[in-house]
């Protein structure tokens, strides 16, 4: 998030990297030279190195590193709070879009700035060495365990007599994001997440302050010259040169309104597609991960990473970030041209009772409407009275030759039917593609076509390596393979998996015999023995069965 919010204040900016304003010549007019061109492209490398070391310090997991990290956050947010302070105002696109883009820039470094001084109490407070937070980080363990205990509930015999609320309620909850216990997204889908609303602050503003103060001052600035304007354009207002401009600074807010209703419009529907597509990544990630087989296309089958899978996920988050802006702009396109028709061509005209160029159009053209109306309503009508029969429950297709001498006899006009239905389905298409343009878990393509979305072919091999490097279950087993190799002193709680009674399967990995280690293959020990922790997790009865179980009972009987 910080790094793209510096990507997007070089639009405005005239010097691409801060140092080239002091070493930029004066022109002959007093003013600073600013070279661009090339030194925009080396500032898209400046800024990653410039904020690598910060981001860096994060994943060590010392104090030493958060130590330097707390003094580079504050380094940075107080040299930006100090840059803004200083030049809140600059004169390019708008005077205060500096100082709007920025302020995602100073939400996050502001977070790091408190988030680095937390992490360095917590690793004086604990004394955590270096690596230590890799596999014994809590998330693995919740998920095994959430894994493990996970018991089916039964199902209510009054869930069908929910009202609508309830339903309503259910609904929402299956498109709309809610944390769930003992799952947590991979960190790369939560920064692409934050990218993506940054993405949709940034360009949501960059169309506001480049557009909207221009038509207000265009609103501002018009006189009664106006009138002459259009009538060389052939169009009369009025005779009342006064009546013309109030009638023009109506359309200009007018259009103004239908500007800003469709970025609203464009935003809410990204950011409601942004939270649907948390859902369906939580759900492909949590059937991928019980083994599952998703219908993601071709999705390579080995589980070992590929070259373009690699590349994919690299790729995954810049992709995310550009699909949103460009999505959000043609979004912005298409409701701004749909919405200002509506209102010049339909609600205006109705309001002030002048210009009615679409009714009257209607009206010189009902009869080719209302033909194509009948004919519709003819055809649905003979479908359901005349060539369907039902004969003992079941739809029969009857009175066929009247059937075929309909069909021909309709022809010409389904033609004229058909081609207002295909100026539809155009409409529905690109409106569709443009709303979910930037879902990549979606292909906008037809499946047998999805290879060539770049997007989704993505999405897929970011899938396959989110789940063969970051399985939970895969890093817990690990976790726990290395704790079986450290001598822990008795009496001491471990801080890993706790033990309990539904943990039996966790148990059963821990060797009980130290001296038996050597003996014997391991692989299908470690088989024979995740085999019959399942076995027994899903069939508690079995436990009484065991050889320990009835060896315990027939000393008991003997005993009596």
């Amino acid at each position: 998030m910080v790094l793209f919010s510096s990507l997007c204040l070089l639009l405005p900016a005239e010097a691409s990297l801060p140092f080239l304003t002091l070493a930029s010549p004066l022109s002959p007019d007093g003013e600073t030279e600013t070279p661009g061109g090339s030194w925009k492209m080396l500032a898209l490398l400046y800024y990653p190195a410039l904020y690598y070391p910060l981001a860096a310090c994060a994943t060590v997991g010392h104090g030493a590193s958060h130590l330097l990290g707390t003094v580079l956050s504050w380094a940075h947010f107080g040299v930006q709070v100090w840059h803004r302070a200083e030049c809140p105002q600059a004169p390019k696109i708008y005077k205060y879009y500096s100082l709007l883009a920025s302020l995602p820039l100073l939400l996050g470094l502001g977070f790091l700035s408190l988030w680095y001084p937390v992490q360095l109490v917590r690793s004086f407070s604990h004394r955590t060495g270096v690596g230590s937070e890799g596999l014994q980080s809590r998330y693995p363990e919740e998920y095994l365990r959430t894994l493990l205990c996970r018991k089916k509930l039964a199902i209510s015999s009054h869930t069908s007599k929910h009202g609508f609320l309830s339903q309503a309620w259910i609904c929402f909850r299956q498109y709309s994001y809610t944390p769930q216990q003992g799952f947590r997204l991979p960190l790369k889908l939560v920064l692409s997440a934050s990218l993506t609303g940054t993405a949709i602050y940034q360009v949501a503003l960059l169309l506001l302050v480049g557009v909207v103060p221009t038509i207000q001052k265009v609103r501002a600035g018009i006189t009664t010259d106006v009138s002459y304007l259009l009538a060389g354009f052939g169009i009369q207002l009025s005779e009342d040169r006064q009546e013309v401009v109030e009638l023009v600074k109506h359309h200009l807010w007018a259009l103004e309104v239908c500007y800003i209703s469709a970025l609203v419009l464009s935003c809410l529907l990204t950011f409601f597609v942004l939270i649907r597509s948390l859902v369906t990544h939580r759900a492909n990630l949590q059937a991928l991960h019980r083994g599952a087989a998703l219908d993601l296309g071709p999705l390579p089958q080995s589980p070992h990473p590929s070259r373009q899978a690699i590349f994919c996920w690299m790729n995954f988050s810049a992709y995310q970030t550009a699909f949103t802006c460009l999505g959000l702009l043609v979004q912005q396109v298409i409701f701004f041209l749909g919405i200002t028709a509506l209102a010049f061509l339909v609600l205006m005209p109705v309001v002030h009772g002048r210009n009615l160029l679409l009714l009257r159009s209607l009206e010189s053209s009902w009869p080719f409407w209302l033909t194509l109306a009948l004919a519709v309503t003819l055809q649905h009508m003979a479908a359901r009275w005349i060539f369907l029969k039902i004969h003992q429950g079941w739809a029969e297709l009857t009175n066929r030759r009247m059937l075929y001498a309909a069909t021909f006899f309709f022809f010409p006009i389904n033609v004229l039917v058909g081609v207002v239905v295909a100026a539809w389905r155009v409409l529905l298409s690109a409106l569709y593609n443009a709303v979910h343009f930037g879902q990549m878990d979606l292909s906008l393509l037809p499946p047998r076509a999805a290879t060539l979305d770049p997007g989704y072919h993505t999405y897929c091999n970011f899938l396959k390596i989110e789940v063969s490097q970051a399985h939970p279950a895969m890093i817990a087993f690990c976790a726990l393979l290395l704790r079986t190799q450290k001598p822990w002193p008795s009496g001491t709680p471990q801080d890993g998996l706790r033990l309990g009674v539904e943990e039996e399967g966790i148990q059963l990995l821990q060797t009980k015999d130290l001296a038996a280690k050597g003996t014997g293959p391991r692989a299908p020990q470690g088989r024979a023995r995740w085999a019959l922790a399942y076995t027994l997790l899903h069939n508690p009865a079995l436990q009484a069965f065991r050889k320990r179980a009835l060896s315990g009972a027939q000393a008991t009987g003997t005993q009596s």
